[in-house]
């Protein structure tokens, strides 16, 4: 709508209203009319950015004003960002700048600030990247009674993996389902990131919890059990359901990690507690689902040997498909949730870089 907007105004001033001229970036020039459109414009040159857990970006924002509407310095230019929430219904504050004033919001403290490239820059800048901080953000920029935003998506490079505990399929309400991602290093995942993983070839029968409280699963080879052999593929929604009493499984997102996964050489297989002894002996801590997905998929891990994590799972990262490991595709192999005391596996383990 707003790019539509902006093609009638530049339409209408090179017919035959008189118009004020500013440039813009290389070059550029955009003619407004004064009398009666819009004297800011904020445009976004990137509807997406893309990054990773730890890295930094740059969601771009820039505005462009009309000088003979405000005068020189009438009035001190409010440069707002927000996050939007999966329902749209409420935003979360992130950066407020006005003049000399700078402040930021919650856990942003200390990771964000603006980049300031120009006069009319108001990109803003996030450091150390978590995994909360995949989202839309909104620019808004004041100059009196005019104000415009425009909306940038933050993505991050990750993988979704479908998760469920030692109680077996479909034992988490919602806010369980979030904090299990949380122990196993990851957050629920949302519906873009699911169905950009179904995209990817991730068929998964069983329905999960998403960050929007749908509970939804990806089909790419469709079957009786999972919704009909003659149905198409796709990502099947069970719409919303009841956040406290209705119990699913969960879709985890996670990101890359700073650290090192790694298979520990041991001399013997061990019980859980001896593989958990295991690791802190080797300056490491036993690892997690999500850091076993994250190795498997952003870095390539493969071993075709079972080992303990620290949800009490046995599982083992396939990235060449061979026969006895994983003949027919790659995957993170499940094993189950062994006795603890008495069955005996490898362990992996992850030592965390300061």
């Amino acid at each position: 709508m707003k790019s539509l907007l902006l093609l009638v105004l530049i339409s209408i001033c090179w017919a035959d209203h008189p118009s004020d001229n500013y440039t813009l970036d290389h070059g550029r020039v955009i003619h407004i009319q004064a009398e009666n459109g819009p004297h800011l414009l904020v445009e976004a040159e990137q509807a997406k950015v893309f990054s990773h857990r730890g890295g930094n970006v740059t969601l771009p924002c820039k505005f462009y004003r009309d000088p003979t509407a405000f005068g020189s310095g009438t009035h001190k230019i409010r440069i707002k960002w927000t996050k939007l929430t999966s329902d749209y219904l409420k935003e979360v504050d992130v950066f407020v700048s006005m003049g000399y004033h700078k402040k930021a919001y919650g856990g942003y403290q200390g990771r964000v600030f603006l980049k300031g490239g120009s006069d009319n820059d108001a990109s803003l800048v996030i450091t150390d990247l978590t995994l909360e901080d995949y989202g839309k953000y909104k620019c808004e920029v004041i100059e009196g009674l005019e104000d415009d935003t425009a909306v940038v998506a933050l993505d991050l490079q990750g993988v979704v993996f479908p998760y469920f505990p030692r109680l077996g399929r479909y034992n988490l309400n919602f806010h369980e389902a979030q904090q299990a991602c949380l122990d196993q290093d990851a957050v629920i995942a949302s519906f873009d990131q699911l169905y950009d993983a179904w995209r990817g070839g991730l068929d998964w029968c069983n329905a999960g919890w998403l960050s929007d409280g749908s509970v939804q699963y990806p089909i790419t080879k469709p079957r009786e059990p999972c919704g009909g052999q003659n149905t198409v593929p796709g990502v099947r929604n069970y719409g919303f359901w009841d956040k406290d009493k209705s119990r699913y499984d969960v879709f985890c997102f996670t990101s890359n990690f700073n650290g090192r996964f790694y298979y520990l050489i041991h001399p013997t297989k061990l019980t859980y507690d001896e593989a958990v002894q295991a690791c802190l002996n080797d300056g490491a801590r036993i690892a997690k689902v999500g850091q076993i997905f994250a190795a498997w998929r952003l870095l390539g891990y493969d071993r075709c040997d079972a080992g303990w994590l620290e949800d009490g799972s046995v599982r083992y990262p396939i990235s060449r498909p061979r026969r006895r490991c994983s003949p027919t595709e790659a995957a993170v192999r499940f094993v189950g949730f062994p006795d603890k005391k008495h069955k005996l596996y490898g362990v992996y383990c992850f030592r965390a870089y300061n």
